[in-house]
């Protein structure tokens, strides 16, 4: 595709999804071409501010507020030349090069605006995934998925309404009160539980003096794998497994949850695990619109497939990244995996990809850097392997410097949005805002 001549009307690239990789993909072409005025810009996201994904689990524990490290939209198309458009894709028109968007309504079902279509001449698929429950009776009325903002403020919510109400409440706790069961234990069930080990103690320590952590409060992980963190190596999972077991959580492995009601989980052996709030973390998905969009090709989960240059396989001028596309992984068995990472890399690779298009270069491959995999265990601990650079191979860490790199990668993510000083000084500002608050949202 060659560039527009000043006459013709500037090339319209859209990006659909706000998600890591959407929102950086769409800051760094409006700081780049829509700066210059060499393409017009759109990001399209039905959420109207963002929040990195992997804090969600500090989000529903409380140990972060969501609206103190959450980044406004529209803000971020005016500083970084691009524009924002409230609402969510359902449908595209390829023929006419059209994004088909749904209207956007309040709390009251009051239209904020209308079912539209966006033009497009190069489109950008970034809408992430959620979590797949596999149609596992109650789970979805009774299982929270933390695959949002919302999902953890809904969370958090009943987290601290739960610690109220077993505090006042004159009868004895019935079984399933204060008691905690993630359904899956990939990096989201792992991290939640840790985090929630320390959150409700300190939950508890403000005033509810009827709670007993010690002997009230239980967190459980519910994988059907034989081992917690299926996905990682062997030596992460068992040093997570260990970490977790000083916290007192417990680890239900080879089980597989059958149904999910009001007061507990059933696995398929017949156990009853009772509990008072659910998380469902067992698996993701693509967005059901994608399935068969328009004639595009898709895979089981929903996913896009693409080929190594991001391109769907049945339209070049359309591409997608990040967890809902199916890339190839050369040399390695199924697709890149669905990390922030590979988000992060291909956001990356298809800016210089989308400037090779308008310029009519030959477009290049994307080639996915596994960096390795790092899990946080509450607010003193995080296991990870690194690779590449420091080591041959793969480097297992622990511990306090593990704990420093997971913390670096979300200061990575700011600097991709907002560069180096302006990061500084969030960081900063946020540091000294936490000497001022309570440990934890009460909420």
């Amino acid at each position: 595709m060659q560039a527009p001549a000043s006459s013709t009307p500037l090339p319209r690239i859209v990006i659909v999804g706000g998600g890591a990789g959407g929102l950086e993909l769409a800051t760094r072409l409006g700081d780049t071409l829509g700066r210059r005025g060499q393409a017009e810009v759109t990001l399209v996201e039905r959420s109207r501010s963002h929040l990195w994904k992997p804090l969600l689990h500090q989000a529903a524990a409380g140990t972060l507020g969501i609206d103190d490290n959450a980044l406004n939209y529209l803000a971020q198309s005016s500083w970084h030349h691009f524009k924002y458009r409230l609402g969510a894709m359902d449908g595209l028109d390829r023929a006419r090069r059209q994004v088909l968007v749904a209207p956007t309504l309040d709390e009251q079902g009051r239209e904020v605006t209308p079912r539209r279509a966006i033009d497009y001449d190069i489109l950008v698929i970034a809408v992430g995934s959620q979590n797949n429950d596999f149609g596992t009776p109650g789970a979805a009325r009774h299982a929270i998925a933390l695959d949002t903002p919302d999902d953890a403020r809904r969370f958090h919510r009943r987290l601290v309404d739960a610690c109220i109400a077993a505090n006042s409440q004159a009868e004895p706790l019935r079984p399933e009160q204060l008691k905690v069961v993630a359904v899956g234990s990939g990096a989201t069930g792992v991290e939640l539980v840790a985090e929630l080990h320390n959150s409700m103690r300190v939950l508890a320590a403000y005033g509810l003096d009827r709670i007993d952590p010690e002997r009230d409060i239980r967190l459980s992980l519910v994988e059907a794998a034989p081992r917690i963190l299926p996905a990682l190596s062997e030596r992460l999972s068992a040093a997570a497994a260990r970490e977790l077991g000083k916290l007192g959580v417990e680890m239900h492995v080879g089980k597989r949850v059958t149904e999910v009601s009001a007061t507990g989980v059933r696995t398929a052996d017949g156990d009853f695990l009772p509990a008072e709030l659910v998380v469902w973390a067992a698996g993701v998905k693509a967005a059901d619109f994608l399935k068969d969009l328009d004639g595009l090709e898709s895979n089981r989960i929903n996913q896009l497939v693409v080929r190594p240059t991001l391109q769907t396989t049945r339209d070049d001028a359309v591409f997608a990244l990040g967890d809902c596309a199916a890339c190839p992984w050369p040399g390695h068995e199924g697709n890149v995996p669905p990390r922030a990472q590979a988000a992060h890399q291909q956001a990356s690779f298809l800016v210089g990809q989308i400037r090779r298009l308008l310029a009519g270069r030959p477009l290049g491959e994307f080639r996915y850097r596994d960096a390795g995999s790092l899990v946080s265990l509450g607010e003193h601990s995080t296991v990870g392997s690194l690779m590449g650079g420091l080591s041959r191979g793969s480097m297992f860490i622990e511990g306090q410097f593990a704990r420093f790199i997971y913390w670096s990668l979300y200061r990575m993510h700011l600097h991709a949005l907002h560069g180096f000083w302006k990061t500084a000084f969030l960081t900063l500002a946020r540091m000294i805002s936490r000497t001022t608050e309570p440990q934890i949202k009460l909420h």
